[in-house]
């Protein structure tokens, strides 16, 4: 539930930028979000439906200096769900399933927007020896 995950080249991003109604939290949403995680996860996982892996993100509050260009200094939302997929037609037919629309529907009662944007891989890398050694060294 908590492992690393590996995302093959050319897999799909979905981006679910998530704002919450003003007076819920993460709590209040994790039992729902975590029953809609796991139906992907379960029931469109791989040849049954295209589900590669997923992460799930709360805005920590944080922005960078350095890497952000503009005035803005926030975000417009408060979690992210970031899934990645073998095709956009995969995720559109697995989210168009009932058993998946039910249990978005129980997280969706707690937000007050919810905007999945879908992207293409055009690179990625990861550090090697010593250096992916350190990388993995996150701290919690």
């Amino acid at each position: 539930m908590f492992g690393p995950i590996t995302i093959p080249f050319g897999a799909k991003l979905l981006f679910n930028a998530i704002k919450l109604k003003p007076d819920v939290t993460y709590d209040d949403v994790e039992l729902a979000l975590a029953e809609m995680c796991s139906v992907v996860k379960e029931t469109y996982g791989g040849d049954k439906g295209g589900f590669i892996a997923g992460q799930v993100f709360r805005f920590s509050g944080f922005v960078s200096d350095e890497g952000s260009l503009g005035a803005a200094r926030g975000a417009d939302h408060d979690l992210v769900i970031a899934t990645y997929w073998r095709s956009f037609e995969e995720h559109e037919r697995s989210h168009a399933d009932a058993v998946f629309r039910e249990k978005f529907a129980a997280l969706a009662q707690h937000c007050v927007s919810s905007q999945e944007l879908g992207y293409e891989m055009l690179w990625q890398g990861a550090p090697e020896g010593k250096a992916a050694q350190a990388a993995r060294a996150v701290p919690a």
